[in-house]
Parts: structure tokens; sequence; C-alpha cells
């Protein structure tokens, strides 16, 4: 099997050869789709470099009457916190480039979590950027309570030698410009 390193960087070479005008729009399309209880929170993201963008997918939801949530990197090896976010809010650059809500913005529970990724499988394995921030979020949250893991994606990431380990956490599900495919547990 490749390792992990390498795995990544084809994934994220193929990644950028998938990104098409429209595929933004298409994942909104499947808002009925997910199917979420009335009032649950979604924490999306901000797309960085060639993610598949979540944003009007968050849009729609938020016109369904969904409050929005946002990560933030609080440390190194530490799960995400989120934070309440609506389409207004000013975002602040975090040191790796990525987008994050303003730190005085209120905390908050997800109940959702649209999840960017590298590469899935068609067991519900992702591949991340390595940093483990999703997985520990993902365990910490889930040790409380259910919590939805949704990965947002190009339907041609979809791979079938996504390695995972005992500390990697399954996506419930995947949605990508074909639909929305849920994975069994």
């Amino acid at each position: 099997m490749m390792e992990k390193r390498d795995l990544r960087r084809l994934a994220e070479a193929h990644r950028k050869t998938l990104v098409t005008p429209g595929h933004a729009a298409a994942l909104a399309g499947y808002v009925e789709a997910l199917a979420l209880k009335s009032g649950a929170v979604v924490a999306g993201y901000m797309a960085f470099r060639d993610e598949a963008d979540p944003k009007a997918l968050m849009l729609a939801l938020a016109a369904r009457g969904h409050p929005l949530a946002l990560p933030a990197m609080v440390a190194k090896a530490a799960p995400l916190r989120f934070h309440a976010w609506c389409e207004s809010d000013v975002l602040v650059e975090h040191p790796y480039g990525v987008r994050e809500p303003h730190p005085e913005c209120p905390v908050v529970v997800p109940d959702v979590l649209l999840v960017p990724l590298l590469a899935f499988d068609a067991e519900g394995f992702r591949l991340g950027y390595g940093g483990g921030f999703y997985d520990r979020t993902l365990e910490a949250l889930r040790a409380v309570r259910p919590v939805l893991a949704i990965g947002i994606a190009y339907a041609g990431q979809e791979r079938s030698d996504v390695p995972h380990g005992a500390h990697d956490q399954r996506l419930d599900a995947v949605l990508t410009e074909n639909g929305l495919t849920r994975f069994s547990s």
C-alpha cells in the first residue's frame, strides 16, 4: 500500500483536475436529501484551495432554519472549536491560510459536520491532510452524543485504497455533485 503522505500528494493533485463551475450549486441542490432534523446546527467550512465548496449548501441549509457554524483551530493536537456563523460575518485568516470565524463569535456544538477531504472510500473513510483535526473532533463530539459527519467532495475523489486505522473516524455520508451516499455502520 502507498505511504499516506504520497497518497495525499496524489489525491491533492487529482482533486485539482476535478474542479468544475457549478459544483457548489450542484451540492446545494441536494439539500433536501440530507434530511436533517429541524434546527440541527450545521458546521461547515470555508473552502481552501480547490476543496469542494460547501458554502452554497450551507446557505441553503440556513434558509431552511439551520443555524450555521465554522471551525477554528485551537491548538495543533486539539479538537476543533466551532463558532456560530452567518454570511455577513467577517472571517479572520489562520496562520495556515484557512479562514475562520472571529474568536468572539459564540461557541456552539454542532449536530452535523460538513467535512473536507482529499479522498474517500466506499466504506466512509476519508483521507485528510494529516493533522487529525476532524478525527479528534468527531471522536470528542461522538463521545458525548451522536453527530452526523458528511464528507463534501467531488465524485472523482472516491478511491479504493484509502488507509484507515483505529483512530480514524468514519463519515456517515458523502455528498458529491452526483448526490448523497450514506454509509452503513
